[in-house]
């Protein structure tokens, strides 16, 4: 009963996401103030929608819990002797499962938009509703015709194929969700944008109960990215963070456009500017999360990270993507002159420099993309073009340089209007901090010139971070402006991290036999041993490193090649020492003819930054949540009051005499 009871709750919340789609609509043609019969339904039908995908959702996870071996999706994703936290996050390590995840936040995020916000008019809201209850009816409809996870076997399989072994990790249970989240966040600001579009109420109020979805939106897909990250960094054994694989690019270029779009809403949000901006940002940060979908999922590609599907359900995805995203910007074209430009500021001044760095992000997505969809474009015509890091660094560095130096000095410029001079202490130190920077870089060695940049906008950024602090109470700074400091500190430590690991990575590859030592810069790496070990479901060989650092005393790491056998495959499991100042990464490889083993080490001083940055920018952006909600519950205190003052005063003053 559990694959009946959840491709039941699918077709339901499928209706339901029709009736909110009809009942928002409908909330646009009330007039005068009085509300359309039907538009009642639109906020009921989006919190049933969600509790009904959410119902499917933990079916299906049951189902990979137990084993369920009559459906498809389990026989062809899992095996009974798996690790049960690996069948849990299994559910979503495929096509159908992750597409039901993807479907099953859609609905909880309108399900809370709609039962939570009401600091919208009902026009807007019902029109928000409706945007949001057709986005949903597309994706059910995409499951329930051309990717039911609920299909049943004639015959129940003896056994399960098993889950890709390259997903059998922690971060399984972390990159995906938290990537989901974010894209489905988005959804809910475009949502948003083309409510307030459609109904013409872009202003203030509509980019306050924008900005909470597009914090939240940008914080998870920080995490998301982050953790895909280090997961690819540590499982795949190559010794990189960042490949600019498509399907890496593909959670990239949201989180550039939701970067831009969050600053954006915060300008119209508190200055009442940037109208047109937010927009069309709102537009393209989902058009970017709807592109992701299709490049993974469509089999235009070959990853990893991507699941291998049939073409016809790339072309169903794509038929979604050119819906909603040339629907949007149809309606943008249309409905963009009738927005109000709002209130006017200087070039220089904090909303100046917004737009400037927007700019600059813009630019940057537009680079990836270029360099993401060009080899697919070239393959149509029967040319083989890879585009890597050869293109994507120096093209996306001419964008970024800039883009650092105005971030570090935007956050100490006014609103609407300010002069150089007011803050030329401060330019004058971050510029210090820069050139002494790169100087004792470029007297330390002979390094390639962008890490060497990289290393000075990383210091030049933690300096200026923490100036918006300067001459303030701290105990009085609000928690919005911590969640910016930290925000920013994190760029800087990421980038730190980041320019090292370019600048200083030593390798070291060699053929050794147990017993035998080899030296990598002050490391001294000797192999002890090669014995093969065995798992809950693969064999492995095991080497036993021994490292040790000068004098220090020697560390042992086992770095492992597996062998899984269902499915049949061979991994890679790298080994790593983690110290404050970098990482020491070690992989064994095959056997050569002469019974010596291939060993690959490299040392990475800081790499780790690169994480603990993305984790403070993370956490900057909970601060500024939190920072925003205090505000919001302030306002809302104020104007309560406000309304009991004028009651009190009303009834203190007499009525006049008739």
């Amino acid at each position: 009963m559990i694959a009946e009871i959840g491709l039941a709750a699918l077709w339901l919340a499928a209706a339901l996401a029709v009736l909110q789609m009809i009942s928002g609509a409908a909330a646009l043609r009330s007039v005068d103030g009085s509300t359309h019969p039907l538009a009642i339904y639109a906020r009921p039908a989006a919190i049933v929608q969600a509790v009904l995908a959410v119902l499917a959702f933990l079916m299906l996870l049951r189902a990979f819990a137990i084993t369920d071996l009559s459906i498809k999706l389990v026989a062809t994703n899992s095996h009974s002797m798996k690790p049960m936290i690996y069948k849990l996050t299994g559910t979503w390590g495929n096509h159908e499962g992750s597409m039901l995840l993807w479907v099953g936040v859609l609905a909880l995020a309108g399900g809370l938009l709609a039962g939570l916000e009401k600091r919208l008019p009902e026009k807007t809201m019902g029109a928000t509703l409706a945007v949001q209850g057709f986005i949903a009816l597309g994706f059910y409809a995409f499951l329930l015709l051309s990717s039911n996870p609920f299909e049943r076997l004639p015959v129940p399989a003896a056994e399960g194929i098993g889950l890709n072994p390259l997903l059998q990790d922690i971060g399984l249970a972390i990159h995906p969700p938290t990537l989901y989240a974010g894209y489905v966040g988005l959804s809910v600001a475009f949502s948003l944008a083309m409510g307030a579009l459609l109904t013409r109420e872009v202003n203030p109020n509509f980019a306050r109960a924008m900005r909470p979805w597009v914090l939240g939106a940008w914080v998870l897909l920080t995490l998301g990215i982050t953790a895909g990250s280090y997961w690819a960094y540590y499982e795949l054994g190559w010794g990189g963070w960042w490949f600019w694989d498509p399907v890496e690019n593909a959670s990239l270029m949201p989180w550039l456009a939701a970067t831009a779009l969050m600053h954006s809403v915060s300008v119209l949000a508190a200055r009442d500017a940037l109208r047109t901006w937010t927009i069309m940002l709102g537009v393209l940060a989902f058009s970017m999360s709807m592109l992701g979908t299709f490049l993974v999922r469509s089999g235009v590609l070959t990853s990893v990270h991507a699941f291998a599907v049939d073409p016809e359900r790339g072309a169903f995805i794509l038929a979604l993507l050119l819906i909603y995203i040339g629907g949007a910007f149809t309606i943008f074209a249309l409905r963009a002159s009738a927005v109000s430009e709002g209130k006017r500021f200087a070039a220089v001044s904090r909303e100046g420099a917004l737009v400037f760095n927007n700019v600059m992000l813009s630019a940057i997505l537009a680079i990836v993309l270029l360099g993401t969809l060009y080899p697919l474009l070239a393959e149509a015509f029967d040319a083989r073009v890879s585009v890597g890091p050869p293109y994507f660094n120096p093209a996306s560095a001419i964008f970024a340089i800039p883009m650092f130096l105005v971030m570090a000095v935007g956050p100490l410029l006014r609103w609407k209007e300010d002069k150089p001079l007011r803050v030329q202490f401060e330019m004058l130190l971050i510029a210090a901090v820069l050139i002494a920077t790169l100087a004792i870089v470029a007297l330390a060695g002979d390094y390639p010139l962008l890490p060497v940049l990289g290393l000075g906008l990383a210091a030049a950024l933690g300096v200026a971070a923490f100036l918006p602090l300067r001459g303030r109470k701290l105990s009085r700074v609000p928690t919005a402006v911590w969640g910016m400091v930290l925000a920013h500190f994190g760029v800087a430590v990421s980038l730190l991290g980041m320019a090292s690991e370019g600048a200083f990575t030593e390798e070291r590859l060699a053929a050794v036999a147990p017993g035998d030592t080899v030296e990598m810069g002050d490391w001294l790496i000797t192999l002890e041993s090669v014995a093969p070990v065995a798992g809950p479901n693969w064999t492995a060989i095991e080497a036993r490193v021994a490292a040790r650092l000068g004098e220090g005393e020697a560390v042992t790491l086992t770095p492992q090649a597996r062998n899984f056998w269902s499915p049949a495959q061979a991994t890679s499991e790298s080994a790593l020492l983690t110290r404050w100042n970098g990482q020491l990464y070690a992989v064994i490889g095959a056997q050569t003819p002469d019974g010596r083993w291939q060993l690959r080490v490299w040392w990475k001083p800081f790499v780790t930054f690169i994480w603990y940055g993305g984790l403070l920018i993370a956490l900057g952006g909970v601060l500024a949540i939190i920072g925003r909600v205090q505000v919001d519950v302030k306002r809302r205190k104020a104007a309560e009051l406000g309304e009991e003052r004028r009651a009190d005063l009303a009834a203190l003053t007499p009525e006049p005499a008739e």
